[in-house]
């Protein structure tokens, strides 16, 4: 999953993938409208370098303004039949959370009933970051909501799954986003290079549609945010994933760069 989603704040002028060794590439879409690349190789070989070349025009705003339905600007609200049909299973939490750890600190940023939507959105986004500390983390899996609230610590991806299980506690559709951050001013939290591969989230709201939330830097909007996949879980937005055929010690080394020009 490479291939950047287009809509209405992002253009895609071209894209080019380069696989080497050669391998035949196939394209489908899943589930959730992702471009899936599937990559068969035909031969036996000791590297594998994975190029995807994007060119974009991004067109979405610092600052933006939600036009939320006046159904939803407070919340608690309903989605209505239709909506509530078609997210459904990204309105359930899917993680454990036996002793309502997760729903109990949740709760506690709801500061009336009714509440304005998208304050409390943007509360949480921000509570996330402030009660979790970032660390880069290049050991495989994601953390569960509850183990990143007890070590305090965590990646974006672990940022990102705490924020989507969060709201999902509240009765929120939301999703998991990857794709690459736009750090050209070097000043986000946890990035020190121009591009990163990146995790956040998306909270769908009436009228607004999908709101975009960073936790892991407090911001909301995509300005800076190339969305690459889609999904319930982190596992099924994994920009690489495949398996191979040999020793269990071939794997010697790995590197992800991101470059903007």
């Amino acid at each position: 999953m490479l291939r950047p989603r287009e809509g209405h704040d992002v253009g895609l002028t071209s894209f080019r993938l380069v696989i080497t060794p050669d391998a035949h590439v196939t394209w489908t879409q899943d589930v959730m409208g992702n471009a899936v690349a599937t990559v068969a190789f035909p031969f036996a070989t000791d590297s594998l370098m994975i190029e995807s070349h994007a060119t974009l025009t991004l067109g979405a705003v610092a600052w933006p303004i939600f036009d939320i339905a006046a159904s939803a600007i407070c919340y608690p609200f309903r989605y209505g039949d239709d909506e509530w049909t078609d997210l459904g299973a990204l309105t359930v939490p899917q993680h454990p959370d036996s002793k309502d750890r997760l729903r109990d600190w949740t709760r506690a940023f709801v500061s009336g009933t009714p509440t304005d939507t998208l304050a409390l959105l943007k509360d949480i986004c921000a509570g996330v970051s402030a009660a979790i500390a970032y660390r880069q983390r290049d050991d495989e899996g994601t953390q569960s909501p509850t183990e990143t609230l007890d070590r305090r610590w965590g990646s974006c991806r672990d940022f990102a799954v705490l924020f989507v299980e969060a709201v999902r506690c509240l009765g929120f559709g939301a999703r998991i986003v990857s794709g690459y951050l736009d750090n050209r001013a070097e000043n986000l939290i946890g990035q020190n290079l121009a591009g990163s591969t990146h995790a956040w989230a998306e909270v769908y709201v009436p009228g607004a549609g999908w709101i975009t939330f960073d936790p892991t830097n407090r911001s909301v909007g995509g300005f800076n945010l190339v969305p690459v996949a889609v999904g319930r879980d982190i596992r099924q937005v994994m920009p690489v994933s495949g398996s191979y055929a040999g020793p269990a010690d071939m794997l010697d080394d790995m590197t992800v760069e991101v470059e903007l020009r």
